[in-house]
């Protein structure tokens, strides 16, 4: 094959709030409305913050095994069902069944099928349930392995997500679960291009799933306050680039993108969603849930993603913010944007999604990159829902409430998360 190796996005799968499929997906983001309501799945009263975007799944309808179902937390069942949904939608014959029997390339004469995945917080829920069961609640010191699951130690080690994947679809290259906090999903896509780019895949399951809406986590953010507390108004909740935003709605779901070398992408006759121009990352060093007010290493990130992917501050068409609605993230990013893009970030579009599916921890990235991959082929851009007072320190052009009819060629979308990843991709249409 001559020429550099690129990379194509051929395939989308999503569960998400409000949408548990690619099309309820991009409908909710195209009507403007929000999946966020009072958190159901516990008792929440006890909460600082007590609203959520839940999914309401059902991991039988959408093609799960009741194998599958039983030994795995409903983060590896949703990455499971958006890959089924990614890869049919493909077109690619990636057979497996659920035991490593599949026939997804073993790099002999087919081609060589990786996994990328992230996940922030794992299997989270299964582990605190199983926590409840064998110490009786939190009762007893010494816990009763004799009310444990058999498949406990499959929720313990995150690599069962990548492993799923791998022997549901037969793949044989490549395979690693990627957690870096809230840039999981950018990052594991990131990495799935640069597999392709290395000649390391020719094909790549790519994405990152989080399912963290558990007694747990809902305590671990309420204690740095990183999470709202408008709790009497959940549907409105979420505010990103608000002047009155107080921190975000906990999510859930996932997001698989099936990630295929262009030119053999091209030749199979694949429709292509949108190419993988360019990817990077960068840590403050600075504190853990901290954030440098000048937004410097989220700005390094966005030059080197665009530098790969050889554009400019004038060929950005749209970006896809982090925008989590707490105070310093939104001030750090807009901060960015102007540090990277300069006087063209006041007349770039700018929104985020997590105004309307919330914030579901490192699977966010994926889904966004997904949002991305949608508005590139639809010319749409989805908008900022709940946007009602402008922040000074907030003064670009954020949609808001509306999704506006734009053409789309190339699109930004950028992480920041705990521990100061700060990550950036661009993908680019087909035809530019």
């Amino acid at each position: 094959m001559s020429g550099p190796r690129r990379t194509a996005v051929t395939g989308i799968g999503v569960v998400a709030p409000g949408g548990v499929n690619r099309k309820e997906f991009w409908t909710l983001l195209t009507d403007g409305r929000t999946a966020t309501r009072r958190l159901s799945f516990f008792d929440p009263t006890q909460f600082r913050s007590q609203v959520a975007a839940e999914c309401d799944f059902d991991p039988a309808a959408a093609g799960l095994t009741a194998r599958e179902i039983a030994r795995n937390d409903r983060f590896a069942q949703f990455a499971l069902a958006a890959a089924l949904e990614a890869v049919e939608d493909s077109g690619l014959d990636l057979r497996g069944g659920g035991d490593g029997s599949g026939d997804g390339g073993d790099g002999g004469d087919g081609p060589i099928v990786g996994v990328s995945i992230g996940s922030a917080v794992g299997a989270t829920t299964r582990l605190e349930n199983e926590y409840v069961e064998v110490s009786d609640s939190g009762r007893d010191w010494e816990v009763d392995p004799r009310y444990a699951s058999s498949f406990l130690y499959h929720a313990m080690v995150p690599s069962c997500l990548a492993t799923e994947l791998a022997c549901r679809f037969g793949a044989h290259g490549p395979a690693f679960v990627v957690s870096t906090g809230c840039t999981s999903g950018i990052d594991a896509v990131g990495y799935g291009h640069q597999l392709i780019v290395d000649g390391e895949a020719d094909i790549v399951i790519a994405g990152a799933s989080d399912a963290p809406i558990s007694p747990i986590s809902m305590a671990s953010f309420d204690a740095i306050r990183a999470t709202t507390a408008r709790n009497d108004d959940p549907e409105h909740a979420s505010r990103p680039f608000d002047a009155s935003r107080d921190g975000f709605v906990m999510g859930e779901g996932c997001a698989v993108l099936i990630l295929e070398e262009l030119t053999a992408a091209r030749s199979r006759g694949a429709h292509i969603y949108c190419e993988v121009g360019g990817y990077a990352s960068r840590s403050n060093a600075f504190h853990m849930t901290g954030l440098r007010p000048d937004g410097v290493e989220m700005a390094e990130a966005i030059r080197v993603a665009m530098d790969a992917a050889r554009v400019g501050a004038d060929d950005i068409d749209y970006i896809n913010a982090h925008g989590s609605g707490t105070k310093q993230n939104d001030r750090h990013e807009t901060a960015a944007f102007k540090r990277s893009l300069g006087q063209r970030a006041y007349d770039i579009p700018v929104s985020s999604i997590k105004s309307m599916i919330g914030h579901s921890l490192g699977a966010i990235g994926s889904i966004e990159i997904a949002a991305c991959a949608l508005a590139i082929e639809n010319d749409v851009i989805p908008p900022t829902a709940n946007w009602t007072t402008r922040d000074p320190e907030c003064d670009l052009d954020y949609v808001p409430n509306i999704a506006r009819d734009h053409t789309v060629d190339v699109a930004l979308s950028v992480g920041s998360g705990f521990g100061g990843f700060q990550s950036a991709i661009v993908l680019a249409a087909p035809t530019r």
